[in-house]
C-alpha cells in the first residue's frame, strides 16, 4: 500500500488507494504526530458529500479517540473552509477534512489543517508521513462529540459582508455549487440579510450531476445556459470542497481566474481601502503591480496554496490568491475559501455603479486592460523531468521569444529541489513560468503577455528550452 502526500495532503483511488484500511493508517500516523506535540490533543474532522467520505470521517475519528485524542466530528457534510474556521475559531490543535477537493468523483482524500487554520507546511506534512505504518491502529469512540462546525462558520462570514449594500443594489445572484459541499449556504447566507439568489446543483451528489466539481469553462456550462438570457446579475459556482471560485458573466461567458483576482484586489485596495499585503503564487498576472500603492507589497510565491499560507501567517496579507480559483483574506484564515469569495464579488458588484457583471468588466478592462495568459501540459515521460529547471536555472537564456530576459526567479520544492523557474520578461508584464511535476510525467508551462499571439510565441519558446536541454 502506497501512500504519497502531495500539496495538499492526500488523494487517491476509491478503493485502491483510498479505503477503510489506508485511511486508518493514515489516522494513525496523524495521532502519533499530534501525541508527539501536545499532550491534550483536540481535533476537529469534517467530510464533504464524496462517496464513503462521512465513513471515512467516521473512521479518522475512531483511530484519533482510540490514541486518545479528544475529536469535533462535523454532524453534516460541510466545506472545507469551515472546517479550517473551526481549528482556529475554538483554538484546537488540528483540523481533518475528508474530501478530494476538485478531483474527479472516483477519487477521496484527506486535507490536514494546522492550529492557524490553514493546510499543514511542507515540513509537517513530512513528519506525518515518516510515521505511516509504524504503529498498531488503536480505534474507539469514546471520546468522538457530534457538533454543528457549521453556524459559526457563516456566522463569522456575515461580520465580513456589507449585505446593506447587496440589498440596496437589487443585484440577482445565480449560484452553482456543482453537486459539492456548498451546498446552498451561499443563498442562506444571503437570505438571512434578505437578499435573494438562487441556487443550482445544491445537493450534494456523490458523482456531482455527471461532471468533474472543477468551476472552470468547460464544467460550467449549465450554469452559463441558465445565465444566459435571464435577469441574473452574475453567476458564481463553488468546487467540490468549496475552497475555490469560478465566475460566470450575466451574458453566459466565464470570467478567467485572472481577471477574477484583478477585479477582487482592486475592489478591497481601491474601494474598501483596507490595509496590508498581497501574495500571489508566480502563475498569477503581473497586472497586480499596477494596483500597488507605496508602502504596499507583493510576493510572488511557488504554486500551491500552501505556499500561500506561509506568507499569511508569517506577513500582514490583505489577499492571498492562486490562478486556480483559491483566494484567502485578511481577518478571516489563511486558507482558499469559496464561500467568502462569491460573497465578496456579490459585494464588490453591488458597490459599482452597474447592476450586471459585464458592465463592470468592461470599465475595469478599460482601466486595466485584457489579460493575455495562457499553460499548456507538456508531457513528458523521460527520467530526467526533474534535472532540466536546475540546469536551466545555471545556464538561463538571454531572450525568450525575443524578448530579453531581465531576470530569474526559482522556486524549490518540497525535497529542496528546484522544480519551478519564473522567466520576468521585457517591462514585467510578459513573463515565462516553467514548472515540473513531482508526482506526473508532465512539465507546466504559463505565459502572460500583451496579446494572444505573443503568448503563444512565449509558450512556444518554454517547449523549445525543454526540448533542447533533453
Amino acid at each position: 500500500m502506497k501512500i504519497f502526500f502531495g500539496t495538499d495532503g492526500w488523494r487517491g483511488i476509491i478503493g485502491d488507494e483510498i479505503n477503510p484500511k489506508s485511511v486508518e493508517v493514515v489516522a494513525q500516523a496523524f495521532s502519533d504526530y499530534l501525541l508527539n506535540l501536545y499532550t491534550e490533543p483536540k481535533v476537529a474532522v469534517g467530510f464533504d458529500g464524496r462517496k464513503y467520505s462521512k465513513d471515512f470521517a467516521d473512521i479518522f475519528a475512531s483511530v484519533l479517540s482510540g490514541n486518545k485524542i479528544k475529536v469535533f466530528l462535523s454532524n453534516k457534510v460541510i466545506p472545507t473552509p469551515a472546517l479550517s474556521f473551526a481549528v482556529k475559531n475554538n483554538l484546537l490543535s488540528a483540523g481533518v477534512m475528508i474530501t478530494a477537493s476538485h478531483n474527479p468523483p472516483n477519487y477521496n482524500g484527506i486535507k490536514f489543517k494546522a492550529e492557524y487554520g490553514g493546510p499543514f507546511l511542507t515540513e509537517e506534512t513530512l513528519k506525518v508521513e515518516k510515521l505511516l505504518f509504524k504503529n498498531v491502529v488503536k480505534k474507539n469512540n469514546s471520546l468522538i462529540n457530534r457538533v454543528d462546525l457549521l453556524t459559526e462558520y457563516t456566522e463569522h462570514l456575515s461580520s465580513l459582508i456589507d449585505f446593506e449594500s447587496i440589498g440596496i443594489s437589487k443585484i440577482n445572484v445565480l449560484i452553482d455549487s456543482m453537486g459539492g459541499a456548498g451546498q446552498n449556504i451561499i443563498e442562506n447566507i444571503l437570505a438571512k440579510n434578505g437578499i435573494h439568489s438562487s441556487t443550482i446543483f445544491a445537493t450534494p451528489d456523490s458523482n456531482f450531476y455527471g461532471r468533474n466539481a472543477e468551476p472552470i469553462s468547460r464544467n460550467l456550462q449549465p450554469l452559463s445556459q441558465t445565465i444566459k438570457n435571464s435577469d441574473y446579475s452574475i453567476g458564481l459556482a463553488t468546487d467540490g470542497d468549496a475552497d475555490r471560485i469560478g465566475v460566470v458573466l450575466d451574458d453566459g461567458n466565464f470570467l478567467s481566474a485572472q481577471e477574477t483576482i484583478l477585479l477582487i484586489a482592486d475592489f478591497l485596495i481601491n474601494t474598501k481601502k483596507l490595509p496590508g499585503n498581497i501574495v500571489k503564487t508566480s502563475s498569477v498576472t503581473n497586472k497586480l503591480f499596477k494596483l500597488i500603492d507605496e508602502g504596499r507589497k507583493i510576493f510572488d510565491v511557488q504554486v500551491g496554496f500552501k505556499y500561500i499560507c506561509e506568507k499569511m501567517i508569517s506577513e500582514d496579507i490583505l489577499f492571498g490568491c492562486e490562478e486556480s480559483g483559491g483566494f484567502g483574506y485578511k481577518n478571516h484564515i489563511p486558507e482558499r475559501d469559496g464561500i467568502l469569495s462569491a460573497l465578496i464579488l456579490c459585494e464588490l458588484l453591488a458597490k459599482s455603479r452597474f447592476t450586471k457583471l459585464t458592465e463592470l468588466i468592461e470599465e475595469k478592462r478599460k482601466q486595466f486592460g485584457y489579460i493575455f495568459y495562457d499553460r499548456i501540459d507538456m508531457e513528458y515521460n523521460k527520467p530526467n523531468r526533474l534535472e532540466i529547471l536546475p540546469k536551466l536555472f545555471f545556464n538561463p537564456p538571454k531572450y525568450l521569444a525575443g524578448l530579453p530576459v531581465n531576470s530569474v526567479q526559482e522556486f524549490l520544492s518540497s525535497r529542496g529541489i528546484i522544480n519551478g523557474l519564473k522567466f520576468n520578461l521585457q517591462d514585467f508584464s510578459r513573463w515565462l513560468l516553467i514548472r515540473a511535476s513531482e508526482t506526473e510525467p508532465l512539465i507546466r508551462i504559463y505565459a502572460e503577455g500583451n496579446s494572444d499571439e505573443e503568448v503563444k510565441a512565449i509558450l512556444f519558446s518554454g517547449e523549445k528550452l525543454i526540448t533542447e536541454i533533453e
